[in-house]
C-alpha cells in the first residue's frame, strides 16, 4: 500500500543543507529550474505546534540559511467538517496554544501565517511570497494526507518551480525508516526500533540563522474574536482545566521542580501506571505530545538523563513513548482503513463476524453509552471520566471499549461508537494513539488470539472481576463522581460568556 499519492523519496545525504537526518526529509515534489532563487522558505507547521525542538523547523531554516532566504511559517485551521469534528474541548487547546506560540514567534522576528480558510490556502500563500521551498509536518491520517496531496496538486499546476519537501518530527525514528511495512505486533516492531535508536535518539541543535523577513507581513489576529467564534460554532464539551496549553507548560509537566514527571513522579509509574485509582502515576504528557508542544524526542533525552532515578519505570516510560505510540503511527501509515473494521487482520475480522449474531445480555444505544446509563457502575465511571475530565486512565479504556463491543449490535457499531465517543471527549482525541487503542480492544490489533467466548470470539476479554482483582474499583468510581461533581459546579458558576471570560484570564 502507498501511504500517499506523491510518490516521495528521502533527500540525499551529500547535499542536504539540513540538520535533520536525512531519512527523516522526504522530497514530496522537487520543483524546478523555474523556482524562486533566493525565495523564502515557508514552514507548514501543523502536527507541530512548537518553536522548540521541532525538527521540521529545524530542516526549513537549514535550507533557508543555506540560500541566503528568509524563512516563515504558517498553519491553516482546517475548515469544517474536519476542524469541527474537534469539540471547543480540543479547539480551545489548540487556539490558545497557537496563541503563545505567535507570540513567541514574534519575539522571535519569525512571521507567523495564521490561514483561517484551511490548507487551500496554502499554495496562494507560496505564489505571494514568491517562496522557493514549502516543508510540511507529517501525519499519517487521511484528511491531513489528503490536504497535502491537495496542495501539492496546486502547486504542480500553478507554481511548479515550488519544492515541498515533508518531515517527521513526531517520531523519534521517522515512520518510514522504522519500518517499510504495517507491523504485526509490537514485539515485531521493538526490535526494528531499538536497532537504529541510538542514530536518531540526539540532541536537537541551535535553530540555523536565515535572512531577515523582508516580505509580506502576517496579518495581526485577534485571538480573542477567533477563539470565541470558532469555538461556538463546535460542539460545546467543556474545555479542561487542569492542563494549560504550550511549550512552556508543556516541559513543566516534564521536568517542573513541583510536580514534573521526571523530577518527582517517575518513581511510581512502573509499578502504579496500570491502577486506574493512581492517575498521579502518568505522565500526563499525552495532550502536549498529540498537539505538538512537546517533542517525544526531548521526552526521550529527557528521560534517559533521568533513568538513575528509577531505571524501570525509565524504561517502561519509553516502552509507551516510543515503541507503542510510534507503532499507533505506523498503523494509520501502512494501513488506510485505520479505523474500520476494513483494517483489522484477517483472522480478527473473521472471529468477529462469526459471532456478530451472538446473543448480547445487554444492548445499548450510542446516547445511553454517551450519558453512562448502563448497568455497570465501573464503565459508566470510565465513561464519566473522560466527559468530566477530558481523559480516561489508560487501564480503564480497554475496559471501556470491550464493554462497547460487548453492549452494541455488532463490531461494526462498536468500532464506530468507541471511536465518536473517544474523539469527541478525549483532549487528545482524533490521534493515532486513540484510533489503535480502540482498534487494539475491539479488533484485536497488535495483538493474539485468545480462548473463544461468545460475543468476543477470539478477541482479548475483560470483565469487572478481573478489575476487582487488579485495583480498588470503588476507590476509582468515588474518585471519578468527585471529579463530576467539581466539573459541574464549575460548569454552573459559569456565565453564557464564559469562553470571553477564559480568554481574558489566559493573558
Amino acid at each position: 500500500m502507498r501511504p500517499t499519492t506523491v510518490s516521495p523519496r528521502t533527500v540525499p545525504g551529500p547535499t542536504n543543507p539540513s540538520p535533520a537526518h536525512p531519512s527523516r526529509v522526504r522530497v514530496i515534489h522537487p520543483g524546478g529550474d523555474d523556482g524562486k532563487p533566493g525565495g523564502p522558505v515557508v514552514y507548514w507547521m501543523l502536527r507541530e505546534q512548537r518553536l522548540a525542538d521541532n525538527w521540521a523547523l529545524l530542516h526549513a531554516a537549514g535550507l533557508a540559511a543555506a540560500s541566503a532566504s528568509p524563512l516563515a511559517v504558517a498553519f491553516a485551521l482546517f475548515p469544517k467538517p474536519f476542524l469541527l469534528s474537534a469539540r471547543r474541548r480540543q479547539l480551545g487547546f489548540l487556539l490558545r496554544g497557537l496563541r503563545l506560540l505567535s507570540a513567541d514567534a514574534a519575539a522571535r522576528r519569525l512571521p507567523f501565517f495564521l490561514l483561517t480558510g484551511g490548507p487551500t490556502e496554502i499554495p496562494a500563500l507560496l505564489r505571494r511570497l514568491g517562496a522557493s521551498t514549502l516543508v510540511a509536518d507529517f501525519s499519517p491520517l487521511r484528511p491531513v494526507k489528503e490536504a497535502l496531496d491537495a496542495v501539492v496538486d496546486d502547486l504542480r499546476r500553478d507554481a511548479p518551480g515550488v519544492t515541498v519537501h515533508q518531515v517527521d518530527a513526531h517520531n523519534v525514528v521517522p515512520v518510514w525508516a522504522a519500518s517499510g511495512k504495517l507491523e504485526y505486533s509490537a514485539k515485531t516492531f521493538r526490535s526494528k526500533i531499538s536497532k537504529v535508536m541510538d542514530e536518531y535518539l540526539v540532541e536537537f541543535p541551535e535553530l540555523p540563522a536565515v535572512a531577515p523577513w523582508d516580505r509580506e507581513q502576517p496579518e495581526d489576529v485577534n485571538w480573542e474574536e477567533l477563539i470565541n467564534r470558532v469555538c461556538s460554532e463546535a460542539d460545546n464539551v467543556k474545555e479542561i482545566d487542569w492542563c494549560e496549553p504550550g511549550e512552556e507548560a508543556a516541559m513543566e509537566a516534564l521536568l517542573g521542580s513541583k510536580d514534573g514527571f521526571l523530577t518527582k513522579r517517575i518513581k511510581s509509574y512502573e509499578t502504579d501506571r496500570n491502577d486506574p485509582t493512581k492517575a498521579r502515576a502518568l505522565s500526563g504528557l499525552s495532550p502536549y505530545l498529540h498537539f505538538g508542544h512537546i517533542s517525544a524526542q526531548r521526552c526521550a533525552l529527557e528521560a534517559k538523563k533521568h533513568r538513575h532515578l528509577s531505571p524501570k519505570s525509565v524504561d517502561a516510560f519509553l516502552e509507551e513513548l516510543v515503541v507503542r505510540r510510534e507503532l499507533a503511527d505506523n498503523f494509520c501509515y501502512y494501513q488506510p482503513q485505520y479505523d474500520s473494521l476494513s483494517g483489522a487482520w484477517d483472522w480478527a475480522r473473521k472471529t468477529l463476524m462469526d459471532h456478530a449474531t451472538d446473543k448480547r445480555e445487554h444492548i445499548y444505544t450510542r446516547e445511553q453509552l454517551e450519558n453512562a446509563k448502563t448497568h455497570d457502575p465501573l464503565w459508566n465511571a470510565s465513561q464519566l471520566e473522560m466527559v468530566h475530565h477530558g481523559k480516561m486512565h489508560g487501564f480503564m479504556r480497554m475496559y471501556w471499549a470491550k464493554k462497547i463491543l460487548e453492549w452494541t449490535s455488532g463490531p461494526e457499531e462498536a468500532l464506530s461508537v468507541a471511536i465518536y465517543l473517544n474523539d469527541k471527549y478525549e483532549i487528545d482525541g482524533r490521534d493515532p494513539s486513540g484510533y489503535v487503542g480502540c482498534m487494539w480492544s475491539i479488533c484485536g490489533l497488535h495483538d493474539q488470539g485468545w480462548k473463544e467466548r461468545p460475543v468476543f470470539g477470539k478477541i482479548r476479554y475483560m470483565n469487572y472481576a478481573g478489575c476487582k482483582r487488579k485495583f480498588d474499583v470503588d476507590a476509582y468510581i468515588s474518585y471519578v463522581k468527585r471529579l463530576s461533581a467539581q466539573s459541574k459546579k464549575r460548569t454552573a458558576e459559569e456565565s453564557p460568556n464564559s469562553v470571553v471570560k477564559h480568554l481574558k484570564s489566559d493573558h
